[in-house]
């Protein structure tokens, strides 16, 4: 699953815990519904009759990418409201006004995407900023220098994995393209996040979590995920900033240790579960009071 399918789970398992049932449409037999069917929630398939019909029943809809938000302008008998994890600008057409304006709340996963929402005609008093949350995750090995850096194996080209291979070869550091992040950031001397474009940065919380130090682009959400210099690195989009930011990383093994700890504690202190849920409840309700 991509990191905002599994902030979907994330906050249905946090929300069944507080004591709130919580039915899933998505596709069928896509990597959400089969989590989802396994974790035991009620799941139907995202279709416009199954949304008319179980919106009913629910006293409040939640969508989360720009299809369901769609279907929910078009069918849904409840308020609902809409995550934005995306950092690109609303669109101006009437259409999209349209369906922008059916929305009771935004849940922006960063203040960078509020700020694009803001933009695009959402009044401001309609929107939360909600960060994602990452579960605790055991690592198996301590922190090594001698371990590969790791890279987003994605070949988006909004993603910067070939900035990040010429920054690595220009450091001489070993480089691990990864499409298991969790399974590889147990061996990993750092993440090599570079991206063009960047809601807030699922995948730097969770090497964060896991004592990876991060560095990372100077751009979108990130820099309110990392503190520079404090819980990671932030660089801009440029070989030569990102190979140097890596030498750093390799021979300062006190400064990466640092690094480790302070981003530790920045997860516990901002990205939990339990923030998550509480900040949601909170946006729900201001949705049904309007």
């Amino acid at each position: 699953m991509r990191g905002g399918q599994r902030q979907v789970l994330l906050l249905m398992q946090a929300l069944r815990k507080a004591g709130h049932e919580c039915a899933l449409l998505a596709r069928r037999q896509r990597p959400l519904w089969q989590a989802a069917t396994a974790a035991g929630f009620e799941t139907h398939a995202a279709s416009l009759a199954n949304l008319w019909r179980h919106s009913m029943e629910a006293d409040i809809l939640h969508v989360h990418d720009a299809r369901a938000h769609t279907l929910a302008a078009i069918a849904s008998r409840r308020r609902f409201v809409a995550s934005r994890r995306v950092a690109f600008a609303v669109g101006g057409s009437p259409l999209s006004q349209w369906k922008y304006a059916r929305a009771r709340r935004y849940l922006a996963v960063s203040h960078f995407v509020a700020e694009q929402l803001t933009r695009g005609g959402i009044p401001d008093e309609w929107i939360d900023v909600i960060y994602d949350a990452i579960e605790p995750t055991e690592v198996s090995d301590e922190w090594s220098p001698s371990h590969p850096a790791v890279v987003l194996a994605s070949r988006d080209p909004q993603k910067g994995r070939d900035l990040a291979v010429q920054a690595a070869a220009k450091a001489q550091v070993e480089l691990l393209l990864s499409d298991a992040l969790a399974e590889d950031f147990r061996r990993a001397s750092m993440f090599v996040y570079i991206t063009r474009s960047e809601g807030l940065g699922s995948a730097a919380l969770l090497a964060m979590s896991m004592g990876v130090p991060v560095i990372a682009s100077r751009t979108g959400g990130l820099p309110e995920v990392i503190e520079d210099g404090v819980s990671g690195l932030l660089v801009e989009n440029e070989t030569s900033e990102i190979a140097a930011a890596m030498q750093r990383i390799l021979h300062d093994s006190q400064q990466a240790r640092l690094l480790i700890e302070n981003a530790k504690a920045r997860v516990a202190a901002r990205f939990t579960p339990d923030h998550l849920v509480a900040a949601t409840l909170a946006s729900y309700r201001r949705a049904l009071a309007r």
